[in-house]
């Protein structure tokens, strides 16, 4: 092993993959790929307090879409509503739709919208997860700059430690 390959492995920080295009976080400031999920937290169209979370599984395609304390979308009845439309479109522009469609397990033909393929029951899921998710995220963009790790990640492994 090479002294710049350990210096890489040292490191306490996690390569982010940049989004595919620049995107405003007015609307949807919150969207992610995970727990088999393409998830995230939408800002209400009426009520500046009110967010939402709302989420595509994988492979079912079931959509569910709540505030942040669990109160159901009114518009989420047999077919996506305004907030989950809005977290697809702006996953597009951070992910890409090859790999949001991937992850869904959905084949989007060419020209096609994703929304156009997805169709799922309406599937209610807990926010809590995502949303406690997205206020740890905020609470890392007021960690001031610095090379030096953070505390609370300490038991991460060092990229590539693991393999």
């Amino acid at each position: 092993m090479d002294a710049d390959e350990t210096a890489w492995e040292q490191r306490s920080a996690v390569r982010v993959v940049p989004p595919v295009q620049p995107r405003k976080l007015a609307k949807v400031p919150f969207v992610e790929l995970a727990d088999g999920r393409l998830q995230g937290v939408v800002s209400s169209g009426s009520d500046i307090e009110r967010v939402y979370v709302s989420s595509i599984a994988a492979g079912t395609l079931a959509l569910s879409c709540s505030t942040n304390n669990n109160r159901p979308c009114g518009g989420l009845y047999g077919h996506a509503c305004k907030h989950i439309n809005a977290l697809a479109a702006e996953a597009v522009v951070q992910y890409g739709l090859d790999r949001v469609a991937r992850y869904l397990r959905i084949e989007v033909p060419p020209g096609g919208s994703l929304m156009d393929q997805v169709n799922g029951p309406v599937e209610r899921t807990p926010a809590a997860v995502v949303f406690s998710r997205f206020l740890r995220h905020l609470a890392y963009l007021e960690v001031p700059d610095s090379a030096d790790p953070l505390a609370e990640l300490h038991w991460f492994p060092a990229t590539g430690a693991v393999r």
